[in-house]
């Protein structure tokens, strides 16, 4: 027999579905709903009345659609599944295993607009001499302090805390002996995750503080890496927005759902810096607010249906909604288990990539976690230009976006084909509109539960 390894055309994948030919079904059109849009005092009576009569919420549940999932015959044949993660498995039997420290991560650092300072600038001064972990994070709790349009995006900061990790930031660059790019560097974490000697609210009035205490895996790894935690961010109240069709606009505008706002009446709002006529998306908008304010170049956030997409999206940062089950987040308790994760938010793209890698570290003591392999480097730029690389568009969806945007994202998509070397390929998606009611139904479970 010949002693050759075969040669592997892919690589293996733990929990891939089997690939299947979807059903064929009519293409996606904007759905009409027909439940009142209801705020403030009209909601409150009518959530009394559906609690308390039980054919009033069975008339408001069907009017949405949800139980139209049930008939749906194409899934008849498919095994349901309550765990989405997929894992990639090592490529090559070959692969060297990456060291579980931030001192091997060197990602080069971008210049961004003068709202912007990125954790390689920081980390830069703090080597030269020019500034120190202290003196910055002593300015900042200052500017915080003096302006309600930054504090309101802060639940909760300790200033003690804070100022004894910069000053052991500050001896560590006095030694020369920083533990990472992110060494001193300022950040913020949503108040979803836990960190030991805060409170938890989920932006809410309800006390969610671990008795026992503790800090989420993810959040302890960036303090291991020396990043200075500024504070804990508000979010959207328990991280539910409010999602239905507009009927005032025209039929063909994709807008016909909301998407959460961080408008949050107990916590208070904090507003787009951008624009404070505008609202900063949630319900990572704390998060959001401080990056794109300039108040830290990373923060901490948690999506189960866009609440740290939106949010980036709304304050023009970039934001990350990680692989399921690839973030550790205990001893925390996930609001949405088959749809949440822990993700960052970063003004710059090397700024994403550095904070991710660090929360991305596999937690032994997580099952999940535990298998996935440590972030890798990127390949090289002339390598990523030689891969096969694919985009897969549905057209009816992606045209129903409302101009401007369609015309954005064309130009990506032209960008993306003549610079960058990609394939686009049409694809058909069945059953779009039951999945979004399918989504719906899922977290709210779960996170009701």
């Amino acid at each position: 027999m010949s002693s050759k390894r075969i040669q592997k055309t892919q690589p293996d994948f733990y929990g891939y579905p089997p690939i299947r030919q979807g059903p064929e079904t009519s293409p996606y059109t904007v759905p009409s709903g027909s439940n009142p849009v209801l705020r403030g005092l009209p909601l409150a009576i009518i959530g009394t009345i559906a609690s308390k009569l039980s054919f009033v919420g069975n008339f408001l549940w069907s009017n949405t659609g949800f139980g139209l999932l049930r008939d749906i015959r194409d899934l008849d044949d498919y095994e349901p599944r309550y765990d989405p993660t997929v894992i990639k498995l090592s490529d090559s039997l070959d692969s060297e295993p990456i060291e579980e420290t931030t001192s091997n991560i060197s990602i080069k650092s971008q210049s961004t607009s003068n709202r912007h300072y990125s954790a390689a600038y920081f980390t830069s001064a703090y080597k030269a001499g020019k500034l120190t972990p202290t003196e910055v994070i002593t300015g900042l709790l200052d500017q915080i302090s003096a302006e309600k349009r930054h504090s309101v995006a802060f639940l909760q900061i300790i200033p003690e805390n804070v100022l004894a990790a910069a000053e052991a930031s500050t001896a560590r660059y006095k030694s020369g002996k920083p533990l990472s790019l992110l060494d001193g560097v300022p950040v913020a974490v949503k108040d979803e995750a836990d960190l030991d000697g805060y409170e938890k609210s989920l932006g809410s009035s309800i006390d969610y503080t671990r008795k026992n205490g503790g800090t989420s895996w993810c959040i302890k790894k960036w303090e291991d890496a020396g990043a200075i935690i500024i504070g804990i961010t508000n979010m959207h109240e328990l991280g539910l927005g409010i999602s239905y069709p507009l009927s005032t606009l025209p039929r063909t505008s994709a807008h016909h759902y909301t998407d959460t706002t961080n408008n949050n009446p107990v916590k208070g709002t904090p507003l787009n810096p951008h624009n404070p006529s505008y609202y900063t998306g949630g319900s990572s908008g704390g998060s959001a607010y401080a990056v794109a304010s300039g108040l830290v170049p990373i923060a901490h956030g948690a999506d189960g249906g866009g609440s740290i997409r939106i949010p980036a999206a709304y304050c023009g940062l970039y934001g990350l909604k990680p692989t399921h089950g690839r973030v550790s987040i205990l001893p925390t308790k996930s609001l949405a288990t088959s749809n949440g994760v822990m993700g960052p938010l970063a003004s710059n793209m090397a700024d994403l990539e550095l904070a991710y890698r660090i929360l991305a570290t596999p937690d032994p003591s997580n099952p999940t976690s535990s298998l996935f392999n440590p972030p890798s480097s990127p390949p090289s730029p002339s390598s990523r230009n030689n891969r096969p690389k694919t985009l897969g568009i549905y057209n009816p969806w992606f045209s129903a976006s409302s101009p401007e945007v369609l015309s954005a994202c064309n130009a990506a998509l032209d960008h993306y084909t003549s610079s960058l070397s990609y394939r686009l390929v049409p694809i058909h998606l069945p059953h779009l509109h039951s999945a979004q009611l399918a989504h719906a139904l899922t977290i709210l479970s779960e996170i009701s539960s």
